[in-house]
């Protein structure tokens, strides 16, 4: 079953109402008018795109290690993965795809690292429930999300429904008060620093298939650019 087709049953579950999850109709059109808003934004189409400089970084994983772009780029492609947090059901469903997808990323050449505001703690966490071999590196304040144009801020609305409905504070979740979050995007750098695929999902809900970046890789290699 592809990726989207597992978010998409995981989702009619979710709005169903039926249990696990129960969730309230109310609930499910608070978190599509969210999503509405984003769209309409235009803010996706602000991300940074194929052909653009990909900002550099270093970040650390959960253990404190640090872990640069630079250095990694000069090794291979490098996939990067932005997503939201242990918190979310489809960024799970997201991580366990790329997981599956990790022996066909390393064969061509390039590596895989995910990004999330998220604090160590619930870094490791990823990694052991989504039983990922893949590093997590922690983005504070979500600003290499921000330098990618994906940063965003959520409305007071969504902020109270995370709250009150679903019990989550990102505040705690990210250790930082500023209640913002990645939108989901995949990118491929290439070994110059240059974006050779970009993927920016404003609906949480829609995320792209793995297999989408093994041509991308291939064509890498193919070009002598890996």
């Amino acid at each position: 079953m592809s990726l989207q087709k597992r978010l998409d049953a995981f989702k009619a579950t979710f709005e169903s109402g039926l249990p696990p999850y129960n969730v309230h109709r109310s609930a499910v059109d608070t978190l599509q008018r969210a999503t509405d808003e984003l769209i309409e934004s235009g803010l996706a189409e602000r991300a940074k795109k194929v052909g653009d400089v990909a900002p550099c970084f270093i970040l650390k994983d959960p253990d404190h290690w640090p872990i640069g772009s630079r250095k990694l780029i000069a090794d291979g492609p490098l996939v990067l993965t932005f997503y939201r947090g242990v918190w979310s059901p489809y960024c799970n469903l997201d991580l366990q795809a790329l997981q599956a997808a990790l022996p066909d990323i390393v064969a061509r050449g390039a590596s895989l690292m995910a990004i999330s505001p998220q604090n160590a703690v619930n870094s490791r966490r990823t990694i052991h429930e989504n039983r990922l071999s893949f590093p997590i590196l922690g983005d504070p304040r979500g600003e290499l999300s921000a330098a990618y144009g994906l940063r965003v801020a959520l409305p007071d609305y969504l902020v109270e429904l995370y709250l009150t409905t679903f019990g989550t504070d990102l505040s705690s979740f990210n250790d930082d008060p500023s209640w913002t979050l990645p939108m989901p995007a995949r990118f491929v750098i290439d070994q110059d620093g240059i974006i050779a695929y970009a993927e920016v999902s404003p609906d949480f809900t829609k995320r792209p298939d793995p297999a989408e970046l093994l041509p991308v890789l291939d064509g890498l290699v193919a070009g002598g650019r890996a």
